[in-house]
C-alpha cells in the first residue's frame, strides 16, 4: 500500500513540475524575450522618404513583413510620405517627452473598443486603426512589456514596441 502510494505521488510530481516551472516569473517581467533579449535603440530616419518597409529575409522560401526589430534593425517600417501617417495637427495634446529605451512601461488602463491604452500618470495612446491587427492579441496587463519610440519618420506618430513580441506599431499621443 505504501509503494502504490508513494508511486502516485512521484508520478503526480512528476506530471506537475513543468507546469510549476512556467510560473517562476509572472508573464511579461524580467528579460525581453525579442531582439536577442535588449531593447533596440531607436530607430533611424530614413534618407529616402519613397523607400518601401525594409522586409526581414530569413532564407530563399521565408520573409517578414510584420513590423519588427531584429539584431537592433527596424523591418516593416511604412514609406516617410505614407498619406495614412498624415496629421493636420501633429501633437496637438502636447509631446510625449519619456520615450526611448529607458523607458519601460506598464500599461494601466486599456479601451479595446477604441483602441486606446494609459500608462501610470495618466499619459494616453490611440493605436492606429491599420496597426490594430498587429497588436489586438497583446497582453495588456502583463507587466513591463512597451517601450515608446519617436517616430522620426512621420511626423506627430510614437512607436509602441513590444518587448516580449518585437513587433511595434504607431500610436497617438492622446495626453494626460
Amino acid at each position: 500500500m505504501k509503494i502504490r502510494f508513494a508511486s502516485l505521488l512521484t508520478l503526480a510530481f512528476l506530471i506537475a513540475l513543468p507546469v510549476f516551472s512556467q510560473h517562476g516569473e509572472p508573464h511579461g517581467a524580467g528579460t525581453p524575450r525579442a531582439n536577442q533579449g535588449h531593447i533596440p535603440p531607436p530607430p533611424p530616419a530614413r534618407t529616402d522618404r519613397r523607400a518601401a518597409p525594409e522586409v526581414e529575409h530569413h532564407d530563399a522560401k521565408r520573409m517578414n513583413s510584420t513590423p519588427h526589430v531584429n539584431n537592433d534593425h527596424w523591418y516593416g517600417h511604412e514609406k516617410a510620405n505614407d498619406a495614412r501617417f498624415h496629421m493636420d495637427h501633429p501633437f496637438e495634446h502636447g509631446r510625449f517627452e519619456h520615450f526611448g529605451p529607458s523607458f519601460r512601461y506598464n500599461v494601466t488602463r486599456f479601451d479595446r473598443d477604441h483602441h486606446r491604452f494609459w500608462f501610470p500618470g495618466g499619459f494616453g495612446f490611440e493605436i492606429a486603426a491599420w496597426d490594430w491587427p498587429l497588436c489586438a492579441d497583446w497582453c495588456w496587463d502583463c507587466g513591463d512589456d512597451f517601450v515608446v519610440y519617436e517616430d522620426t519618420d512621420h511626423v506627430g506618430w510614437y512607436m509602441l514596441y513590444n518587448v516580449h513580441t518585437g513587433v511595434y506599431v504607431h500610436v497617438n499621443y492622446l495626453g494626460t
